[in-house]
């Protein structure tokens, strides 16, 4: 019919997130309660397994609902990239440097004895081979930066102490990654010079950034200034953002490592402020993208079907890492509060390692 408007469906996508985002944001801060719930919510209900599997026989749910989560994929990575560089934001070299015992002290540990724990659980219970139970272990032995930086903050004990802990995770993410592909049963063997080749390059690309972002930014942003253009200042921001996040990626390390040293990088600048107001509503919009796509991998007649079994190993997994990373904290002299809030924190599962 001539007139008719026929929408695309990345732009049917795009309203029902923009629709969720109306609705959750407001509504969940009316009762005070995170809207990460809200967000995880609205992905198990307008997603495939959820309204969605009805389409076929209720077809007006296609204006309302999201059938192919992997075209959000690329926007929720996006989300997680503007997630680290505002954690950049809020930190600084100086502040880095403190957490520096936190990070690789409480977060080496961490890591190690829960993925360690959890591998060899796994290699002596359920059959797995060495490689498929240390991949298991310490994927489990991540948490989610999305659901807990959001919750915490970066600047309570608790938040210092999550935030060390998240950090040395990103850190370690590739490095684990070419160890287990370096141990697979099929592997060509370049496991190994493929890591050291990452580590040279992407040491050399973050020496790059940190030079050249001591010199370069201030007066890029000096210059945006000047213009008193907002689209032109958020327009730099973004610049840089992709830029440093696209030359990591480019070595083999994870675009948020990049992102990370951006938001370090400009929180040095004396227009840090201004950055971090610009770039707020797009950051939770693009994290609200990630939580969605979370909600909508979530089969609740597949967990219904095997209820017993999940919510004894759900249960299983966080009393675990709760227990061993409040412990840790304990005996570096943390307050036991802050040790439990954090170890209960902490025990969210992520998505990193995929």
């Amino acid at each position: 019919m001539a007139g008719e408007l026929t929408l695309s469906p990345v732009m049917q996508d795009a309203l029902v997130i923009l629709g969720s985002a109306g609705i959750v944001i407001p509504v969940f801060a009316r009762f005070r309660i995170t809207p990460i719930i809200g967000f995880i919510l609205i992905g198990v209900a307008v997603g495939p397994f959820g309204l969605g599997a009805l389409v076929n026989e209720v077809p007006w749910l296609q204006y309302v609902t999201i059938s192919e989560p992997e075209r959000l994929t690329p926007f929720a990575d996006f989300g997680i990239i503007l997630l680290l560089f505002a954690i950049g934001l809020e930190l600084s070299f100086n502040r880095l440097w403190q957490l520096r015992k936190l990070v690789f002290g409480l977060g080496s540990l961490e890591l190690l004895i829960i993925g360690s724990i959890s591998a060899a659980f796994f290699g002596q219970y359920s059959g797995l081979d060495t490689t498929a139970a240390l991949a298991l272990g310490f994927a489990l032995a991540f948490s989610s930066t999305a659901i807990v930086l959001p919750i915490s903050g970066t600047k309570s004990p608790v938040g210092r102490a999550a935030l060390s802990m998240l950090l040395f995770e990103d850190i370690m993410i590739v490095p684990i990654i070419f160890i287990l592909g370096a141990l697979a049963p099929n592997a060509a063997g370049g496991g190994v010079e493929g890591m050291t080749n990452t580590l040279i390059y992407g040491g050399l690309v973050i020496l790059v950034l940190l030079v050249a972002g001591r010199f370069l930014l201030p007066s890029l942003f000096s210059q945006a200034a000047r213009t008193k253009s907002p689209e032109l200042f958020l327009a730099a921001t973004m610049l840089v953002v992709i830029g440093a996040s696209l030359a990591t990626s480019a070595t083999g390390l994870s675009p948020i490592v990049g992102a990370l040293i951006a938001g370090l990088l400009i929180a040095e600048t004396e227009y840090h402020s201004e950055v971090e107001t610009i770039m707020e509503p797009f950051k939770g919009l693009a994290l609200g993208i990630f939580l969605i796509t979370i909600g909508m991998s979530v089969n609740l007649l597949e967990i219904w079907a095997n209820v017993g079994e999940i919510a004894a190993a759900v249960v299983g997994v966080l009393v675990f890492k709760a227990i061993v990373t409040g412990t840790l904290l304990k005996m570096m002299g943390a307050r036991r509060s802050t040790a439990a809030e954090t170890g209960v924190l902490m025990a969210s599962p992520s998505q990193k390692p995929a």
